[in-house]
């Protein structure tokens, strides 16, 4: 599969995306419940407490593991050299450096009197961000897990019965998904900007003014500035999701993931 190298990641207009003839660069063959990439072009895949990393070149790398937490629910890799892990059964964040070793203390949110704790990113300078379904509040903790900012109670403050589902950061804005209504989008600390009109989504990526997610076979690209909006369809049905990475599409199946690079020039 190719692409061209000077409109990937900003506007996907023709991207080559039929993947009959064309061979992945790798193919990782291993169930999971789902996975992530960095931004080195390592990909991590989560099945239920253990997470695999498989380097640049799609070599098993390492595991791990902690049982004593229950599955992980989540993974932010998006600092490659320190990836948020989230075990939403125990209100438990680990982080673990580019080797899977631990780093750092574990972050018991319950401890920190937060104990209904649904959504957590990764944020600027080794912080994260935190939702907290008791109090419908995003909180934002600096690297030494110290409340830095809040934005108190959303469904008040936005006058909506918001359900996100899922959140990240990036460029110094958070960008929180509730399918019901739209995303929502936060500067650093804690102030709303504005809403996105997309709705039903369940996961999305952002690169610049520009939201990219997969839904009903096809990759779209929204930009939130000019309101554009593009799509490239997927024939074969059977592909979970997309995901990109610089150079790489990761091309998720139910036993598998399939990852090509762009190799034009």
């Amino acid at each position: 599969m190719k692409i061209k190298k000077n409109i990937f990641l900003i506007v996907p207009i023709a991207l080559c995306l039929g993947f009959s003839g064309d061979k992945p660069s790798y193919t990782i063959k291993q169930v999971y419940n789902y996975f992530t990439s960095d931004n080195l072009g390592n990909t991590y895949l989560v099945n239920g407490e253990e997470i695999t990393k498989y380097n640049a070149s799609g070599q098993l790398f390492k595991k791990y593991s902690n049982k004593r937490f229950g599955n992980i629910t989540m993974v932010d890799a998006t600092n490659a050299l320190k990836i948020l892990l989230y075990y939403k059964d125990f209100q438990n964040i680990v982080f673990i450096d580019d080797q899977l070793s631990q780093n750092g203390d574990l972050i018991s949110l319950e401890n920190l009197n937060y104990e209904q704790t649904d959504l957590v990113c990764t944020s600027f300078n080794n912080s994260f961000w935190i939702y907290n379904k008791q109090n419908n509040e995003l909180v934002r903790f600096n690297e030494n897990s110290l409340p830095v900012a809040k934005t108190g109670n959303l469904k008040q403050l936005l006058q909506a019965e918001i359900k996100p589902n899922f959140m990240l950061e990036q460029n110094s804005y958070l960008y929180l998904n509730c399918p019901n209504l739209g995303v929502y989008v936060f500067d650093i600390y804690g102030t709303f900007t504005k809403i996105i009109g997309l709705k039903n989504l369940s996961w999305f990526q952002v690169n610049n003014n520009t939201l990219f997610y997969f839904k009903n076979h096809q990759l779209v690209s929204y930009n939130s500035k000019t309101f554009e909006e593009k799509s490239e369809e997927f024939s074969d049905t059977l592909i979970k999701t997309v995901r990109l990475e610089k150079d790489k599409w990761f091309i998720q199946y139910h036993d598998s993931l399939k990852i090509y690079t762009n190799t034009q020039k």
